[in-house]
């Protein structure tokens, strides 16, 4: 059994996701961070304003006194 993950070829979803990406380690770098990016811009701009209403931000405890 190996202490490192990848050797066993379990390296998860990243390593799959590399695995899969065209072109040199430079072109995959890239493409991985437009891809974040671009997951980045859907969670602010469609996911967190739909969850918000769903959120308890405004259920607050503490009464003014």
């Amino acid at each position: 059994m190996s202490l490192v993950p990848w050797r066993d070829g379990r390296d998860g979803m990243y390593g799959w996701i590399w695995r899969h990406l065209p072109g040199n380690a430079w072109v995959r770098a890239l493409l991985s961070l437009v891809l974040a990016m671009a997951v980045v811009y859907v969670l602010f701009q469609y996911v967190f304003p739909w969850a918000e209403p769903l959120l308890p931000f405004n259920d607050v405890t503490v009464d003014n006194q």
